[in-house]
């Protein structure tokens, strides 16, 4: 370990001599720039006031530079060679640093990044060698806590305004939703596939924050402060009925149980099937985007399927499972 971080200590070092006359960095040309102190979840880290050499190790991050405007350097992908998710525009011009799970620590120091942006939960185990690149800032957690995460992120990169006015969009395109729903409003349902787990989501997940922001009651078995039910069987599958049920796949759509489950009798029983209100979604933006511009998004589907007449909104693919019947 400490040959391979050898050079990226030395790197760091003389970026930190350059820089050791408190509250200001100096550039090539000799300029100082000011920097601010952030208290964040792994301590604390002198930022550049505007940095303008940012690198993202997560999904959440990710969609948090992009809801500000910022283009990251570096970022890295989800899955290898997945790419980055597309309802977030351009994004051409960001250089893959690795994945979520293994970042590249040589590729980082090569984009000399002026700022990095991950969590505890994620990588809290490289922080020592991350901040000797570049001061990183971490928050705690991912999911659940995203609307924190954002501030966070957004004080990193000295764009705390800017978050402000996002947040007001989302919460007055949060208001003209509910003012389309009806009551009694409808039970809404997540059902996520993954190779080898089937999840049922509860509360405390980035989806399960939107939903109760939309003012949309879950049904009784999702209706707890946990973040999701793990690994279930086609036993489960009455848990996830619900006036209008939600459903992602991650990965590679045959090696999940999709096929199995929705083939079912007991699927075919669920009264959301029954009533063809069933509506498969982006797993990039339900649940992997885990920010502001990922909400819009996900508000754009619950527009299109949640209220009864559907009139309004970007409307999605029904699941073709459900449409056959």
């Amino acid at each position: 370990m400490v040959r391979r971080y050898a050079l990226l200590s030395l790197w760091a070092a003389t970026t930190l001599a350059l820089s050791a006359c408190g509250g200001s960095g100096v550039s090539d040309s000799g300029e100082t720039s000011a920097t601010r102190t952030i208290e964040h979840a792994a301590g604390e880290s002198q930022v550049p006031e505007s940095p303008e050499r940012v690198v993202i190790l997560d999904t959440a991050e990710l969609d948090s530079a992009i809801t500000l405007g910022v283009t990251p350097v570096g970022a890295v992908e989800a899955v290898e060679g997945m790419g980055f998710p597309d309802y977030l525009g351009e994004t051409e011009g960001i250089d893959t640093v690795g994945t979520i799970a293994e970042p590249n620590l040589e590729k980082i120091a090569a984009l000399e990044p002026d700022l990095i942006l991950s969590s505890s939960l994620r990588h809290e185990q490289i922080y020592p060698e991350l901040s000797e690149i570049a001061p990183t800032v971490f928050t705690e957690s991912t999911g659940a806590s995203w609307r924190e995460n954002f501030r966070k992120h957004a004080e990193a990169l000295g764009m705390r305004d800017e978050a402000k006015e996002k947040v007001a969009e989302y919460e007055s395109r949060l208001e003209e939703f509910k003012n389309t729903v009806e009551e009694p409003r409808p039970t809404t349902s997540i059902v996520r596939f993954v190779p080898g787990d089937t999840r049922i989501y509860q509360k405390d997940s980035f989806i399960g924050t939107l939903l109760e922001d939309a003012g949309l009651p879950r049904p009784e078995p999702q209706d707890e402060d946990e973040f999701a039910l793990l690994n279930v069987s086609e036993e489960a599958i009455p848990d996830m009925d619900g006036d209008v049920i939600f459903t992602t796949v991650y990965g590679e759509e045959e090696k999940t149980a999709q096929a199995g489950i929705t083939s079912s009798q007991l699927w075919q029983e669920l009264e959301a099937v029954q009533n063809d209100r069933v509506y498969r979604v982006s797993d990039d933006v339900w649940m992997l985007g885990i920010g502001y511009t990922a909400a819009g998004e996900v508000l754009d589907d619950l527009f299109g399927h949640v209220p009864e007449d559907g009139s309004t909104g970007v409307r999605s693919t029904t699941m073709e499972a459900t449409s056959s019947g």
